[in-house]
């Protein structure tokens, strides 16, 4: 398995699919290899600024509260 390290530098757009339920981020990113370290599994890193982490989360809520809306209102959760 080939591990990386990827840098976001912007998040330029954000989306979503109601038929997979997958999210997709449009990104400016610096990506380059990495070596595994020895005795953990390789994993690859995604790294980013505090702005750019916000951005992140407030493109999740929005991109959530979408999905969330074209869904049937029995599966919301209701408490009974």
């Amino acid at each position: 398995m080939k591990t990386h390290h990827i840098e976001v530098q912007k998040f330029k757009a954000a989306s979503n699919s109601s038929t997979s339920g997958m999210m997709t981020f449009k990104v400016d990113a610096l990506i380059r290899e990495r070596e595994p370290v020895d005795g953990i599994e390789p994993s690859s890193l995604i790294t980013m600024t505090e702005a750019n982490a916000r951005v992140l989360m407030a493109l999740l809520k929005t991109q959530l509260s979408e999905m969330d809306s074209r869904k049937p209102k029995s599966r919301h959760g209701r408490h009974g």
